[in-house]
């Protein structure tokens, strides 16, 4: 019997007939003959309708994140653009946090404590760059026709405004574009100015320019009036039970709020001259700072004090400088100190208890903020150009900061620059 020649199109043929190419481009080799009988090899397999899984996602998450966690915030955002799976492993808050804990006004102390807990840690982050590099929008959201000397505080959803002898509390738009003009609640007792006011556990305790001390509790119709200076009180802090208040009558005073001792004076400071800030140790400890720093010279007044934790605080005033304290090493020299560049007074501060300093000055409504970890200035806000203004009070979430000038309320919103 004779065999099929090579190249011939019969039905055992394994790689076909003429003009069959070969892979380097020639015509196709001959099949070595086979047996009779014989199937020949194995069909091809069939294509894949999918790709095979990477390597990368037979490691368990807990490598995954680990290897992540040595990526920078530039690295991460990268990785996050490569498919959907690794943008939801390189969002995660355990990757970001580390990385946050070193930024701006990102919601975290010194401690680590987060202060922000419902915003996504990424997020915070890009928005902590704008507050760096100072892109914000500016608004001004509220106006009034006489020159005052506001004070504020920021609790949550609201945003509560001194207004001569009254405090009202505004709403915060929850898109966060500004606050409703029209207040949500007035609390009134005064029959002059509001110098300050705090508000603290759902109790506001402000001092006025009648001398006296008010204290309202948010939700409900309690309030509080009791007589305390003979002057003016400046300013006042509450906490634990305890009212502390100081005045032009050159008196610092600690007052009682406990049942059947409601405004009676348990103590009272003599000092040399006008108390214009006061603030109670979160640790509410009952020692007594009488003194901080030896070099003031006179009329160096300080305007403000801020407490970040029971042993560190800021403090500003006259004499143009921001000092930071730490009172467990000296309670009579500072451990460091900024100066105002434009030689201007500071009215305010306030800090987001990690690296970030904001502070208001006497002219121009100029705003400033810097980074603890720089000796100058990082970002400088005109506010109330061509007229003079001092900023009275500033207050700051993660995105936003709120300036109450003489004559107007702005705001510098960082998530829409």
């Amino acid at each position: 019997m004779a065999w099929p020649p090579p190249g011939s199109s019969s039905s055992g043929s394994r790689g076909g007939g003429a003009g069959a190419a070969a892979p380097w481009g020639g015509r196709a080799a001959p099949d070595p003959p086979r047996r009779r009988g014989d199937p020949g090899p194995p069909p091809p397999p069939p294509p894949s309708s999918s790709s095979p899984s990477s390597p990368l996602w037979a490691l368990p998450e807990e490598l995954l994140l680990l290897i992540c966690s040595y990526l920078d915030a530039q690295a991460l955002g990268r990785l996050g653009q490569v498919c959907r799976r690794l943008r939801f492993l390189s969002s995660r808050d355990l990757l970001w946090r580390r990385i946050a804990r070193g930024c701006l006004n990102s919601g975290f102390t010194q401690l680590g404590t987060d202060l922000a807990a419902g915003i996504p840690v990424k997020e915070r982050v890009k928005v902590s760059q704008n507050w760096r590099h100072g892109r914000c929008r500016r608004e001004t959201v509220l106006k009034w026709k006489c020159n005052l000397m506001p004070w504020m505080e920021l609790d949550g959803e609201y945003l509560y405004l001194s207004q001569a002898e009254n405090i009202q509390a505004h709403r915060l738009c929850p898109d966060g574009t500004g606050l409703q003009r029209h207040p949500q609640a007035i609390f009134s007792g005064h029959q002059e100015d509001v110098c300050r006011f705090v508000l603290v556990n759902s109790h506001i305790v402000s001092g006025g320019g009648d001398g006296n001390i008010v204290l309202h509790k948010i939700h409900g119709s309690y309030s509080i009036k009791f007589s305390a200076h003979e002057q003016e009180v400046n300013c006042v802090d509450f906490q634990g039970g305890l009212i502390v208040s100081g005045s032009r009558d050159r008196t610092a005073k600690v007052w009682s709020l406990s049942a059947g001792r409601v405004g009676q004076c348990l103590h009272t400071v003599q000092t040399e001259d006008r108390v214009w800030s006061i603030a109670i140790s979160p640790l509410l400890s009952g020692q007594l700072l009488t003194c901080l720093g030896t070099d003031f010279h006179h009329g160096a007044g300080v305007l403000d004090v801020f407490y970040e934790t029971p042993s560190l605080l800021l403090s500003c005033g006259y004499d143009t400088y921001i000092r930071y304290w730490d009172i467990r090493t000296s309670t009579r020299k500072c451990v460091q100190e900024w100066e105002e560049p434009h030689d201007s007074a500071l009215y305010c501060i306030r800090s987001d208890k990690n690296h970030m300093i904001a502070s208001g000055s006497s002219y121009y409504g100029v705003v400033r903020l810097w980074d603890k970890r720089q000796t100058r200035c990082l970002q400088s806000f005109h506010l109330s150009s061509p007229t003079s203004s001092p900023v009275y009070c500033l207050r700051f979430s993660t995105t936003h900061l709120y300036a109450a000038l003489a004559s107007a309320l702005h705001v510098l919103d960082f998530t829409a620059p």
